[in-house]
């Protein structure tokens, strides 16, 4: 899977910024960074809980900001101390604060193509981000 092999690459600090339509699969994707961050157990939605924190061989944390509406429940959150510290910080509906997040990322956005297929597209912003990118089109051909 796509995000496994992103998760497995993955190092302290490193921020995903994920975009999709509802039912995309961006759930599915963080899912498989969790497991690649070697994170065991069940990996859902944050949806309702905004935040759920992991454990792996780095800290996960997996952002859902659906919900929110503006800037300062962004900041109630904290947001800010998990993007500064030793885990990789995954944020699901990122657009809606882009304007937050102009630190560098690997940016994944994700679309749905029919009902079992699905296009995922990378980029990196910063020069952190793009060897992962080089390894995962290497492991792709």
């Amino acid at each position: 899977m796509l995000g496994r092999a992103v998760g497995e690459r993955l190092f302290p600090g490193a921020l995903i910024l994920l975009e999709g339509e509802l039912g995309a699969g961006k759930t599915v994707f963080a899912r498989g960074v969790g497991r690649g961050l070697g994170v065991r157990g069940p990996i859902g939605s944050p949806t309702f809980n905004i935040l759920i924190v992991y454990n792996g061989r780095l800290p996960f944390h997996h952002f859902d900001l659906y919900r929110l509406e503006d800037d300062e429940e962004l900041f109630e959150l904290g947001i800010d101390e998990y993007l500064e510290g030793d885990g990789v910080t995954l944020v699901e509906w990122a657009g809606k604060f882009g304007r937050f997040f102009s630190q560098p990322a690997l940016s994944v956005e994700v679309a749905r193509l029919g009902d079992n297929e699905r296009s995922v597209s990378l980029s990196a912003h910063g020069a952190e981000y793009v060897p992962i990118l080089e390894e995962i089109m290497r492991l792709r051909g």
